[in-house]
């Protein structure tokens, strides 16, 4: 049983106001048990089943409970919470339940556990996000061109290129960034959310490029092809930087050299050549760059009330 000195020593390390409650006094009702068990930071003489029950009512609370144990007595509510922590010490039944065993028995090694599973969620995330939005404009456009019988307006060369700078090379360097946003249900929901309205809109600002290239030269796919690349280019850079947020300095540095290598495709000779990405006529170009950063205030507004509905910051 959790004596007085235990008690005011577990509420010197912060473990919550008031005294220990006597486990042997929690409510048989689940709903009391739940209301007990959040009110109350610390339990004394907790039989195996309620240490099971008490996870099981924090969890209808929609919490995420996590459980420490090392002896057998602790085996039915690792098994009942989503995380189970065993020391290295402890029975072999209490570590075959587990998820995670302590080999040094050092409860300090959480925080980083913790910090790497957040970095692991938020990163996956984030980079779904970029490569759903250019499955996404890639099918459009696809699906859109040979609907109406126009030539696809990229060379394989071309996309493999954009593909690579906008998002393979990017997005590994992403995938190692350090992150502690906390983790929260609905991954697939909000990576679609973003993705399918972004890539949506990077289809349409080149279908429209395309339009207008169509109309002012027509047949001239020389001009249509590098009008397109830029469109495509500005656009899909900007959904990267969106789910890229919040910026760092070590995200900025990959953002800066996506954008530098963008411009050296088009001004290197050599690059220029092999990619075939000769400067478009100055009213196509203006016209590219106009569409693009209307696409990419578009983009900004989906992410923006993307964010506001999840009741989230957008920074």
């Amino acid at each position: 049983m959790t004596t007085p000195a235990q008690w005011r020593s577990s509420r010197a390390v912060g473990l919550g106001p008031g005294g220990a409650y006597d486990a042997r006094e929690l409510p048989a009702d689940p709903l009391l048990l739940e209301e007990t068990v959040e009110k109350h930071h610390v339990f004394g003489s907790v039989t195996p089943s309620q240490k099971r029950d008490m996870v099981q009512a924090l969890k209808r609370r929609g919490h995420t409970v996590a459980m420490t144990g090392d002896g057998v007595n602790d085996v039915l509510a690792l098994k009942e919470a989503d995380l189970g922590i065993a020391m290295d010490t402890a029975s072999p039944a209490t570590k075959a339940v587990a998820r995670l065993v302590l080999l040094d028995g050092r409860f300090d090694r959480l925080p980083a556990v913790v910090a790497e599973g957040r970095r692991a969620i938020s990163n996956i995330e984030r980079v779904s996000m970029v490569f759903l939005s250019k499955t996404v404009y890639i099918t459009v456009i696809s699906l859109t061109f040979a609907l109406l019988l126009w030539p696809f307006p990229y060379l394989p060369r071309q996309m493999s290129v954009l593909d690579g700078l906008t998002i393979g090379l990017p997005a590994f360097f992403l995938a190692l960034q350090p992150s502690a946003q906390r983790y929260e249900p609905g991954f697939l929901k909000r990576s679609l959310a973003f993705s399918v309205p972004a890539g949506v809109c990077g289809a349409l600002c080149v279908l429209a490029v395309s339009l207008y290239a169509r109309s002012a030269a027509p047949g001239s796919a020389e001009a249509t092809q590098p009008a397109a690349v830029i469109t495509l280019a500005l656009v899909a850079s900007w959904i990267l930087v969106t789910a890229s947020r919040p910026l760092t300095w070590m995200k900025t540095l990959i953002l800066a050299g996506m954008y530098a290598g963008l411009a050296l495709l088009f001004t290197v000779p050599p690059a220029k050549e092999f990619f075939r990405l000769d400067w478009p006529p100055p009213d196509l170009l203006a016209v590219s760059v106009t569409v693009a950063v209307g696409g990419s205030l578009v983009i900004e507004a989906i992410r923006y009330f993307q964010w506001r509905l999840a009741g989230r910051s957008a920074d």
